[in-house]
């Protein structure tokens, strides 16, 4: 197993006032040749829009792109005509495709929200852009995986690539594994709270890590933990 480490401190950092983001990967003013992508994931940003704010009218091509609220809502509006809300417990994905533009507001007007922005290259370029979102009961996810974006799972959103994205609450001190849907994969975790160890490596709260040339994963949690896990083809 490989293993490449993201501690929360090293991430890139911009604040811009209206909006206060940490970068995992290479991402606008923030650029490391060390960390443009791992694999197919191009982009985890760890965003904090204040109340009344957000990201205007931009557009988008060739990217799936999936929003995770951590605490808050956001608005979303599109050129597809599709307007709605985002809450804690949803899950959005957007397939850009041949060419989109949207809008993302934070829902209210005097508390911040905070989600995670996460961007992975598709798998064919060019399709009709799509939108989706699906609010997951998180005590679904309660010492076990809860498979929240996926090409082919029922319960979970369709992605435009072979890539799967896992929630799971680990209590303190509870044990879970991860068998990879390919081998030519791998897994990027990214701890949203608490501590967890995978093998002698210990994750804290907002550090990632990326894991490759492995069959599976086993995680422990030293304290109670919300974990992301994100498979994805590294080539």
């Amino acid at each position: 197993m490989k293993t490449i480490m993201h501690k929360s401190h090293t991430r890139g950092h911009v604040n811009y006032g209206w909006l206060d983001s940490h970068h995992s990967f290479s991402f606008g003013r923030y650029y490391d040749p060390d960390r443009e992508q791992f694999g197919k994931l191009r982009v985890l940003n760890d965003d904090i829009v204040v109340g009344g704010a957000g990201f205007g009218t931009h557009p988008h091509n060739n990217m799936e792109i999936v929003s995770i609220p951590l605490q808050g809502a956001i608005e979303h509006q599109d050129s597809m005509g599709t307007r709605g809300v985002i809450q804690t417990g949803d899950v959005q994905i957007m397939s850009a495709g041949s060419g989109i533009t949207h809008s993302e507001y934070n829902q209210s007007a005097t508390e911040a929200v905070n989600f995670l922005q996460i961007w992975v290259l598709p798998r064919q370029k060019n399709i009709k852009p799509r939108y989706a979102q699906k609010s997951y009961d998180l005590g679904q996810s309660l010492n076990q995986w809860n498979t929240v974006v996926a090409p082919d799972h029922p319960d979970a959103l369709r992605i435009n690539q072979d890539a799967y994205f896992q929630l799971a609450t680990l209590e303190k001190g509870k044990t879970l594994s991860y068998e990879l849907k390919n081998f030519q994969h791998g897994v990027y975790l990214f701890v949203i709270e608490g501590r967890i160890k995978v093998g002698d490596i210990t994750l804290d709260k907002r550090d990632g890590a990326g894991f490759y040339d492995l069959q599976h994963l086993t995680v422990e949690s030293e304290e109670k933990t919300y974990l992301l896990l994100i498979e994805v083809p590294m080539a």
